[in-house]
């Protein structure tokens, strides 16, 4: 039965662990000597992350999105350990009043994404928005946070 220690997930020997780019994550565990899995996605759901699953799919997940595109693999004690890639938070599952980010990838990626939502929020308006950083650290605490994104 999952249960939870200190905000790690922990299912049968498990530990579900999240990372913003899976293959990113994937290729410095294999530069390190970890013999991890290739990435992989589920058929159907989700279930399929466990070892023995049949369910796994070779590749990312084809639909752009969170939670969908998995790594596995075992420590030297034999513990299997799973990454999990998460770009954009379901709702609840993050505090909306705090921000962070893990690298500076991961808050640049933020500001492109960030970027390209103001490029349409600009043409919607017909003008440059003067209060564009405003506009920009609304959208990225609200995309972290799982939150409904500005227009």
């Amino acid at each position: 039965m999952p249960y939870k220690i200190a905000g790690i997930d922990v299912h049968k020997r498990m530990l579900a662990v999240v990372v913003s780019d899976v293959e990113v994550a994937r290729e410095d565990l294999i530069a390190q000597g970890v013999d991890a899995s290739e990435v992989f996605h589920c058929a159907t759901g989700y279930a399929c992350r466990f070892p023995g699953n049949d369910g796994r799919v070779s590749g990312p997940q084809p639909e752009p999105g969170s939670y969908g595109s998995f790594v596995s693999f075992r420590d030297p004690d034999g513990n299997g350990w799973l990454l999990q890639e998460v770009t954009t938070r379901l709702p609840g599952r993050v505090d909306p009043a705090a921000t962070s980010f893990s690298s500076a990838s991961d808050l640049a990626s933020a500001l492109r994404r960030a970027e390209t939502a103001h490029g349409q929020h600009e043409k919607r308006i017909g003008h440059a928005d003067p209060d564009w950083p405003d506009w920009y650290a609304d959208y990225m605490v609200r995309e972290q946070a799982g939150a409904e994104l500005p227009q």
